[in-house]
């Protein structure tokens, strides 16, 4: 029960064929439509980045976490894997922001906090007397 040659190349060349169309379609990543920023993606984001699969966005989220929000997308030269030429094709679709979610600064209020009484001076008595009992 064997195939014949006819048969067995074209099983074999279908074969080829899903597996081409299956890297390439993988390969094809659509890119992000507005830069995304380094310091507050998650891995999900980070993947849309053409370049950036799963274990180099685990890279990026864990250098983040290591050493602080980055302040230049060159700091991903530092991580294994990404060299100058990888990152001049990726740096179109990557954005570094100076806040993150957790460090934003608070808005300030423009009402002043009450004032504080003064401490007595140390000619007054530093006790308050009592009213006698009526």
């Amino acid at each position: 029960m064997g195939y014949s040659k006819p048969q067995f190349r074209l099983s074999l060349s279908i074969l080829a064929v899903c597996f081409v169309f299956a890297l390439s379609s993988g390969a094809t990543k659509k890119p992000p439509l507005k830069p995304i920023n380094i310091n507050s993606a998650n891995s999900e984001e980070l993947q849309q980045v053409p370049g950036i699969g799963p274990a180099t966005a685990e890279k990026i989220l864990q250098m983040r976490k290591s050493y602080g929000a980055f302040k230049s997308v060159d700091d991903l030269l530092s991580i294994r894997g990404i060299g100058k030429k990888r990152l001049e094709k990726m740096r179109k679709y990557l954005t570094v922001s100076k806040f993150t979610a957790g460090n934003r600064p608070r808005p300030t209020l423009s009402v002043s906090p009450p004032k504080k009484p003064d401490p007595p001076s140390s000619d007054s008595p530093t006790a308050e007397t009592e009213e006698p009992p009526r």
